[in-house]
């Protein structure tokens, strides 16, 4: 803030100093706003009473596999299926709630053919929870036992 000192020439200043005037209402409207109480509104709830936590077991999902063997045999989860019945295993499975998981798992020496017959019968029944397992399998050529052997 500019603050003059009046003239040169000697004459008193005729302007009040409003410099300390503000300084002492701002110091007022702190002290305002500090006393007053806070304004509390409360609503009474009955609440119903704590029920007991549910108990910590783990729920085990289910799991179903679909295996394709080098034979070019459909496996559900061991059993040998042909493309109807593993639609109407996939149909039952979705009626389940909740929903079981399905895990595809080619062998090594499975025709593509197979494979993608089976993968579109499951993209078909609409599952959600699917999964490719035993990938590990594929990292060298002829690992599985039932598949060609390099030369």
């Amino acid at each position: 803030m500019a603050m003059s000192g009046g003239k040169d020439d000697g004459s008193p200043m005729m302007e009040m100093n409003t410099t300390p005037l503000i300084d002492v209402m701002l110091v007022l409207l702190i002290m305002f706003i500090i006393t007053i109480p806070v304004a509390t509104h409360s609503v009474n709830i009955d609440l119903p009473p704590p029920a007991p936590p549910p108990p910590d077991t783990p729920i085990k999902p289910i799991r179903n596999k679909v295996t394709l063997t080098y034979e070019n045999h459909v496996l559900w989860n061991g059993t040998v299926v042909n493309n109807g019945q593993l639609v109407s295993l996939l149909k039952q499975t979705m009626q389940m709630k909740p929903e079981p998981e399905l895990q595809f798992q080619p062998d090594s020496g499975a025709s593509y053919d197979l494979a993608a017959r089976a993968i579109n019968i499951i993209k078909g029944s609409g599952v959600t929870k699917f999964g490719f397992v035993g990938n590990e399998q594929y990292s060298e050529f002829g690992k599985s036992p039932n598949a060609p052997k390099a030369n």
